[in-house]
């Protein structure tokens, strides 16, 4: 009972840092469309100035695969008055760094600079909001780039390939189950035509958030989007609703035969995202904050029931872990995934999975494993704040799923309200065998070992 008592005062105290400095976060709207988004951190004299576009590889229809990161590459590459890749040399000599990324939900550029530099990432990201110079020679090398990655990250590896496999089966109708990087056939058909409709239909002030966080004055920050954001116009914006997957009748498998080291399981079941609808009433958005409990239970970090008794214990895993993601703009999936010992098959390893999970629907987690779990989540809710990017990332994350990001500051009272009850019922309800998709990399032999590919997966590209 001390223990439980003194996991409970922890909780607490970490809930009380996140919940305080909630009215940080300044959310306005320009004229245009364009919403910018603030959060102040006077902690050092760095700003995470990030441009958001609503658009990604759930937006994409068939045999448009993998525009939308290929549009990412292009940004680099030039505006009517700026050379390819100049964009990144002004920022490097201005002592930042940037980057974008592409996933299924969305498209973000970023910076991090010194605070004084933020003018010249809103004038650049301004520039090519509206003046991208999108010409055919520069598109036939970049269009080989992302090619080229998608062979180096996907086709090149295992464990890419499985996931991709597990995507493309757990979704029958939804476009997640498209790769973000894209079919390659879609890739070696894409014209820098499709690459410009893209952009004039997406990339525009009404599609955009901009996140702002760092040593800032909010009302500086908003004075500058007015500045170089501002004279942007809107344009109409026309969105293809995305398609509802039916409900999962029954268990799915498939298996990936290629060149690899060690078998590998990826398992996974449909599973609910925050809704914008119902995400500030506690008592009808619970079951997000439920399953992010029932995979600190299993998979969080040397304690959890995975490290502690499938691989130490029963030595049946070699590695294992769980993925849940809460924000989204479609619903999402719960993953499992690892490899048995070097003794043991990935029959094995399931067997011993699934044991797991119909413990989870038979017994409630006891309060002093609940309660160590909550305070690990929100210890690490606490810790994530420690970055200005990273706080960044999450400000942007909730706006593009649709949700109040002011929210973020009530995510530790909220997983810390989860009962043992409530993780028994999501497992109950969601971790099913009809609702589950299950995906084995059986391994061929490795023709040089001494090039044995290496192990990837995700669904996340970086330029």
């Amino acid at each position: 009972m001390f223990h439980i008592l003194k996991a409970r005062v922890f909780i607490g105290a970490l809930a009380a840092v996140l919940l305080s400095g909630c009215d940080d976060i300044h959310d306005t709207t320009l004229p245009n469309g364009l919403r910018v988004i603030v959060k102040e951190d006077h902690r050092s004299s760095v700003v995470a100035s990030m441009v958001w576009y609503k658009v990604g590889s759930v937006d994409e229809p068939e045999g448009l695969t993998g525009i939308s990161h290929v549009l990412e590459h292009m940004m680099f590459q030039g505006t009517q008055r700026l050379q390819p890749n100049e964009f990144s040399r002004i920022i490097a000599e201005n002592g930042g760094r940037e980057n974008a990324f592409t996933t299924n939900d969305y498209t973000a550029y970023f910076q991090q600079l010194e605070k004084s530099r933020l003018p010249i990432a809103f004038e650049l990201e301004a520039d090519r909001m509206q003046n991208l110079r999108l010409g055919e020679d520069q598109f036939r090398k970049e269009i080989q780039v992302v090619m080229e990655e998608r062979r180096l990250r996907t086709d090149d590896q295992p464990e890419s390939l499985v996931y991709e496999k597990f995507m493309n089966e757990a979704y029958k109708v939804h476009p997640y189950g498209h790769p973000v990087i894209g079919w390659m056939k879609d890739l070696e058909k894409l014209t820098v035509a499709d690459v410009r409709n893209w952009y004039a239909r997406w990339y525009r002030p009404n599609n955009a958030t901009v996140v702002v966080v760092g040593d800032v004055q909010p009302a500086e920050v908003m004075e500058l989007a007015k500045k170089y954001f501002g004279p942007l116009p809107a344009r109409p914006l026309q969105r293809t609703p995305i398609p509802a997957e039916p409900p999962q009748q029954q268990e799915r498998r498939a298996t990936v035969r290629v060149p690899a080291q060690v078998p590998f399981l990826l398992t996974g079941f449909h599973v609910p995202v925050l809704d914008p609808k119902t995400a500030k009433e506690p008592q009808e958005s619970w079951e997000p904050y439920a399953l992010s409990v029932l995979v600190g239970v299993l998979d969080g970090g040397d304690s959890a029931r995975f490290e502690r008794e499938l691989v130490r214990e029963q030595r049946v895993a070699s590695r294992i872990g769980a993925e849940y993601d809460a924000v989204g703009r479609s619903p999402t999936m719960l993953i499992f995934s690892g490899s048995p010992m070097a003794d043991k098959k990935v029959a094995d390893l399931e067997r011993a999975l699934r044991a797991q999970v119909e413990r989870l629907k038979k017994e409630p987690v006891s309060p002093s494993e609940l309660e160590r779990v909550k305070a690990q989540v929100v210890a690490g809710e606490v810790y994530r704040r420690d970055s200005v990017f990273n706080q960044a990332m999450e400000l942007g994350n909730y706006a593009m799923a649709g949700l109040d990001p002011n929210l973020l500051e009530e995510r530790a009272k909220r997983l810390s309200a989860v009962t043992p009850e409530q993780v028994m019922q999501v497992a109950r309800k969601y971790l099913t065998p009809n609702n589950v998709t299950d995906v084995t990399l059986d391994p061929l032999p490795i023709a040089n070992p001494k090039q044995a590919p290496a192990m990837g997966g995700g669904s996340s590209h970086v330029r």
